[in-house]
């Protein structure tokens, strides 16, 4: 893709990601790909399918590669307007996976705060439970006499 239609594809990606009201920012969305590909590839994170990703992969070739479908040089309007389509559809698809990666890991983050929070056998308050306590030691307990 020429420099030309590389800046205007970005701009017009830049349009319709500004255009999201979404709580997770645009910048965050973007830090979190990398986490999400390594995530991906470490098998932590299942909802990104191998399908999207290549797709992703194809979209990315096809914007770096000289190779266009609409040669700019034969039809200067839709060559550009290719490139621009391509440009904005990966952007927006790697963004809206990337939000909702953002999306899990805030969730598997409180889960783990959660958990840390409210271990097995903790009471209310964090108090540990009585009946939770060490093995042989509630039977010790039962022998007593109760008043």
């Amino acid at each position: 893709m020429r420099k030309e239609n590389r800046s205007a594809a970005g701009a017009a990606a830049w349009q319709v990601i500004q255009n999201t009201d979404s709580p997770v920012s645009v910048w965050q969305r973007a830090g979190a790909v990398p986490r999400m590909l390594g995530a991906k590839f470490r098998g932590r994170y299942q909802q990104l399918s191998g399908g999207k990703l290549l797709g992703m992969l194809v979209l990315a070739v096809y914007i770096v590669s000289p190779i266009d479908f609409v040669p700019e040089l034969f039809v200067p309007l839709l060559g550009l307007a290719d490139d621009v389509g391509v440009a904005v559809w990966l952007t927006t698809m790697v963004l809206g996976e990337s939000e909702r990666f953002v999306r899990w890991e805030r969730d598997v983050q409180a889960q783990q705060a959660f958990q840390r929070a409210n271990p097995p056998g903790a009471g209310p308050n964090g108090a540990t439970d009585p009946r939770a306590e060490e093995p042989g030691t509630a039977d010790a307990r039962a022998d007593r006499p109760r008043h």
